[in-house]
């Protein structure tokens, strides 16, 4: 049998990569839509699914939970960095242009 050669991070390797707001908004986007793939709202509250999801060890996870989890763990560290780094700007918008806004992001999850 042949061998191949591959790379793999180091166990102890921390990296911080850059992304700019397109990135995060994608990366959200995945997020809303994996959370659809796992969750079933007519069970529990998403706030339980959630808790415990978090609270199983990620062997005991589906392959869509872990999509899930890793993809929730990516959007928190962006938005911790941004929070430390003071690179959110807040914005006001009626109730209308928030449902405008919200409806936007919903569709982009529906493909």
């Amino acid at each position: 049998m042949e061998s191949a050669k591959v790379k793999e991070l180091k166990d102890d390797a921390i990296l911080d990569i850059k992304v700019n707001k397109t990135f995060y908004l994608m990366t959200k986007s995945a997020l809303f839509s994996a959370f659809k793939t796992v969750y079933d709202d007519s069970k529990i509250s998403s706030e339980e699914f959630v808790k415990a999801l978090v609270s199983k060890d990620y062997k005991d996870m589906s392959e869509r939970e872990r999509n899930f989890y890793t993809l929730t763990l990516l959007v928190g560290e962006i938005e911790k960095q941004a929070v430390e780094n003071n690179l959110f700007e807040e914005k006001e918008y009626s109730q209308e242009e928030l449902k405008e806004k919200l409806s936007a992001v919903g569709n982009l999850n529906k493909d």
